[in-house]
């Protein structure tokens, strides 16, 4: 056992890059550190400890891990400089021989950061904290913490089994596993005791729970949607084949959820659904969200797409354009296809040009551009609930509505309160809705 007393006063810097989870995670971790008397460090003052929570989604998420990394060592030298998550996972020995950076985490070891920090601190000599670092996660680490602003992130899943031929999660991540319904349960119930009012569920592939378990994430919906003092709960991000009818008529009918799903399409051509191996097609897509719009008309749908992939011809994506166009969806987030070293999509011929993937992009985005104004303009002149927070502006809130539109609000309020506002308009640069 090492003395926690160690690390009273001491300061430490945070950067995460990537998914929901990673901050779900680093939020936890500050939580802990906080816990034992450190304290996050302000403008200005040199940090004792940096942790480095990365991404490993794409080559241009890479780079920019390496950036905060040589950032944070160059404004807190001397600093014990911790880096985990997906790029330390794929490649640890390229992390470990940046300048500065004192220990590399794998999955495994991220529940343990509090116990290296301590032992780092408590001794003069250096350490290995054991383990293989190239093993990727087997362990299910809980996390449910508060982001910056007012909405809780509960992990309830890790990991993936799908091996789609663009992705590295797998093996960054490890396989599928999952916390029990009971235990998630009761993070939430803390939660709502800390003052939450709004949960997100987050995961990798949370459609996939109970894996490990042996329950079912309509029966984890059903336990959450029964905890008191939580008003409201997202599902992050599910995959079109896990997204049942049973879900889609317990959120349609439930307390707490709200009408607001993220669902990765990543191509509108079958043939690149095939060459990407993902589990379904374009026409599961297209009737999940027609479903979803028929039981919770007012749903906000968002929806990942990767352009540029190995054999995406242009054929095949103007094919998925069409595709694009026709999907009753609120807004798209587009990705460019990045190659990642051992996956089985570089086998794969036809690569697209970087001008081509920049073009590509460019087209989709005007497309999400249409519906999320399209979208929000339909609600102008509605009431609806809008869970307040604080923006950097003095006197203004931001909040979002049940159904997940972006509200700018001038009036009597307070942080993590829900109140019925009116919708009355664009604001200035036509990003959300003015409410009143």
């Amino acid at each position: 056992m090492t003395d926690t007393h160690i690390l009273q006063g001491k300061l430490a810097a945070y950067f995460t890059l990537g998914c929901k989870l990673n901050f779900a995670e680093t939020s936890t971790i500050a939580q802990k550190l906080a816990e034992v008397g450190v304290r996050t460090v302000r403008k200005g003052e040199r940090a004792d400890i940096c942790i480095v929570n990365t991404c490993s989604v794409t080559e241009v998420a890479d780079h920019k891990c390496r950036q905060a990394i040589h950032k944070l060592v160059r404004q807190h030298p001397g600093a014990f400089v911790i880096v985990m998550g997906c790029y330390a996972q794929l490649k640890p020995e390229e992390v470990m021989g940046i300048e500065g950076v004192s220990l590399v985490l794998s999955q495994n070891q991220k529940g343990k950061v509090l116990e290296y920090i301590e032992k780092y601190f408590s001794t003069s000599e250096s350490f290995h904290p054991g383990g293989d670092q190239k093993e990727a996660g087997t362990l299910f680490v809980p996390s449910c913490s508060r982001g910056e602003r007012t909405r809780y992130f509960l992990k309830v899943q890790d990991g993936c089994n799908y091996f789609c031929t663009y992705c590295t999660i797998p093996f960054a991540r490890g396989r599928s596993r999952n916390g029990n319904i009971a235990s998630l349960v009761e993070q939430a119930r803390q939660a709502a005791a800390e003052g939450g009012k709004e949960i997100v569920i987050t995961g990798v592939n949370i459609g996939d729970f109970g894996r490990t378990t042996g329950e079912s994430f309509l029966d984890l919906l059903r336990a959450l949607d029964a905890v008191e003092g939580i008003e409201r709960y997202r599902i992050s991000s599910i995959e079109p084949n896990l997204l049942t009818d049973e879900v889609l008529q317990f959120c349609a009918s439930s307390r707490a959820f709200m009408p607001h799903f993220h669902i990765p399409l990543q191509s509108g051509s079958d043939e690149v659904l095939r060459l990407m191996h993902r589990r379904y097609d374009t026409s599961l897509f297209y009737n999940k969200v027609s479903r979803a719009r028929e039981l919770m008309p007012d749903c906000f749908i968002g929806v990942d797409v990767i352009v540029g992939t190995r054999g995406e011809t242009a054929a095949l994506f103007d094919e998925a354009e069409r595709f694009i166009e026709l999907l009753p969806i609120s807004q798209l987030h587009v990705f460019s296809y990045s190659e990642r070293p051992g996956t089985a999509a570089l086998r794969i011929p036809h690569v697209v040009r970087p001008e081509e993937k920049h073009e590509r992009s460019q087209r989709l985005l005007a497309i999400s551009n249409r519906k999320l104004h399209a979208f929000y303009e339909h609600f102008v002149g509605q009431t609806r609930p809008v869970l307040l927070e604080h923006s950097r502006v003095r006197g203004v809130y931001n909040g979002f509505t049940d159904n997940y539109i972006k509200v700018e609000y001038r009036g009597e309020g307070s942080d993590n309160h829900i109140l019925p506002l009116h919708l009355v308009g664009f604001n200035a640069d036509q990003t959300a809705l003015i409410a009143e």
